[in-house]
């Protein structure tokens, strides 16, 4: 159980050296690099010293395995990576180099083999038409789980939904954005809303849920051709939206609730998933790989990541693309294993909690203890502090061992000749439905309160919520950052109070904001802020009960409804316990 304490499943996501570094290279917030992509595919060397066995993990040697790996900036992790066989020794790509099928590549380097490629139908009097780009992936122990693909092209989105129709597939995972670094990663191949046909196939949106980290669409498709079925399909396309356009996800947990819902989704009895990225092998692969090593899991309590990338490179070539996101799988797994499926149906939400209020076996703990336990063993990643731990910086925060990451901290305009006026002691947290939802932040200092409202002001903030009072026990918790009557101006900003309302236990302030420094015309110069201060919090302790809370979010809800859903900013007095 220490090992756990003493390592965080966040461990390598530090700045780590990528096996082929050019002028190209661009650098992430959180210091991870990946390669700018080129016209071609940047296809890795392989290890001179030639292929070394790696052996399956059992699940309880799980963690330890990615310590030693993750030791001397992940220096195994590279050195497994590379021993992998790149996949195009083993096949022959004839079909995918005549000259009729190049321009149907995205990549001119990255093809399918002839023994696994999918095989259209042939079109009438059109020759090589039975080509696309994509091949048949096995999954753990399903053959032809997966069919692999690029992103469409324009002028090869009618063949893409040919695919779809004669695989009788039922779902596609997209894992790029149409757009990535201004640059066309994949071709929009469905329509925003009604019908469109992309050659004999009719394409209709059913139906179109956004949530934070993916996008779920419905399609209602049929074929259009005068023989052969012509019964509807219902075909989900899962969009994963939180791919970074450089490196990784941060955490795999967005992926692990992504993957779930893919298999949910999925009919039993459907034809392949397909997959797909820009390419259809870096994250494609990354996804395909995950997805078999959670059912290896489950079957055989052990992994074989190098094993199984081995054999789907045999049907795909460069399936998992870069060393990063090779170790991302491994941290995926980890996740999965250290915490399992954390996602709850709302039907089940009272058993599971009468479950918690029991024992464990662990030392006789209560459920809820062990489950909140597992949240301390998420390592605090002080490297990725280092804005916050400025020496002017420090002054602003209430607690010096409470300030934000630096890849998700709330950015202020810098004053002119004035260092350190972009920092304030907040960060972005997402919602369930949105990024950057909530700015949580401590409670101002008579010395940040101007910090505050440049803050509200700059990020178009409508709704404040309040979850402390400004003195107990004639102790002061927060500056009241707010007149009570009139106004008051801090360095730009006015700000004049226009109402002040109790409703049971929450006390709800209009302020009218005023930007009192000349701006473009179409921009706004003043501003309705309402403050929702929650007064049912008590100094020691928790609510007796949550109906003062649900009623809370509720009034938020609606005046984010009002508003236009601009991030919420949320605060307590030290910024991490009741926000």
């Amino acid at each position: 159980m220490s090992s756990r304490k003493s390592f965080s499943r966040l461990t390598w996501f530090r700045k780590q050296r990528k096996a082929v570094v050019s002028a190209n290279d661009k650098k992430m917030p959180n210091g991870i690099l990946e390669e700018q992509e080129q016209q071609r595919v940047m296809l890795l060397s392989r290890s001179p010293s030639g292929p070394k066995k790696y052996f399956p993990i059992p699940v309880a040697h799980l963690e330890e395995e990615i310590r030693v790996r993750s030791a001397d900036d992940c220096k195994r992790f590279r050195e497994e990576f590379n021993s992998l066989p790149s996949g195009h020794i083993q096949g022959t790509f004839e079909l995918a180099n005549k000259e009729e099928n190049r321009e149907k590549n995205r990549y001119p380097n990255i093809l399918p083999n002839d023994h696994s490629r999918v095989i259209l139908s042939q079109v009438d009097g059109t020759p090589c038409s039975d080509y696309i780009n994509a091949s048949y992936i096995d999954g753990y122990k399903e053959k032809n789980k997966f069919i692999a693909a690029q992103g469409p092209k324009q002028e090869t989105v009618n063949d893409f939904w040919r695919m779809i129709w004669e695989q009788k597939s039922a779902t596609i995972v997209m894992l790029t954005n149409v757009k990535e670094r201004k640059e066309e990663k994949c071709y929009q191949y469905w329509p925003d809303q009604g019908c469109w046909t992309y050659g004999n196939i009719r394409v209709c949106v059913e139906d179109c849920v956004v949530l934070v980290d993916y996008t779920i669409r419905k399609f209602c498709i049929q074929s259009q051709l005068p023989d052969g079925c012509k019964a509807p399909r219902l075909v989900s396309q899962l969009h994963f939206t939180s791919w970074p356009d450089f490196g990784v996800p941060f955490t795999p947990i967005g992926m692990l609730k992504f993957l779930k819902k893919v298999k949910a989704l999925n009919p039993a009895h459907a034809g392949p998933i397909v997959v797909h990225c820009s390419a259809g092998v870096g994250r494609t692969g990354t996804f395909i790989v995950i997805d078999a090593m959670m059912d290896m899991m489950h079957a055989e309590q052990k992994v074989d990541v190098f094993e199984f990338v081995s054999r789907i490179r045999n049907q795909r070539p460069q399936m998992v693309q870069t060393d990063m996101q090779y170790t991302f799988i491994y941290q995926a797994l980890l996740e999965y294993y250290l915490y399992g499926d954390t996602e709850l149906d709302v039907s089940s939400l009272e058993k599971h909690l009468q479950t918690l209020h029991g024992t464990t076996s662990h030392f006789d703990k209560i459920g809820l203890e062990d489950e909140f336990r597992k949240l301390t063993n998420v390592r605090i990643m002080k490297e990725n502090m280092r804005t916050g731990n400025l020496p002017a910086n420090m002054k602003k925060a209430r607690v010096i061992q409470i300030i934000p990451y630096d890849f998700n901290r709330v950015i202020l305009s810098m004053k002119r000749g004035q260092e350190y006026t972009d920092y304030i002691n907040a960060s972005f947290i997402d919602g369930y439905r949105q990024k950057d939802y909530f700015i949580a932040t401590q409670g101002p200092l008579a010395h940040t309160v101007e910090d505050f409202w440049r803050m509200v002001w700059e990020w178009k903030c409508h709704t404040v919520v309040m979850l402390t009072e400004v003195q107990e026990r004639e102790q002061d918790k927060c500056y009241q950052y707010w007149p009570t009557e009139g106004s008051v101006t801090h360095g730009d900003i006015t700000i004049e109070i226009k109402s002040d309302t109790l409703s049971e236990a929450i006390s709800i302030r209009d302020f009218l904001v005023t930007f009192n420094q000349p701006l473009a015309r179409q921009e706004e110069q003043t501003r309705v802020v309402r403050q929702f201060h929650f007064h049912g919090w008590p100094e020691i302790g928790i609510p007796a009960e949550g109906k003062g809370m649900i009623d809370l979010i509720a009034a938020v809800q609606k005046q984010q409804q009002q508003t236009g859903n601009h991030p919420i900013t949320v605060h307590c007095r030290w910024l991490y316990i009741t926000t």
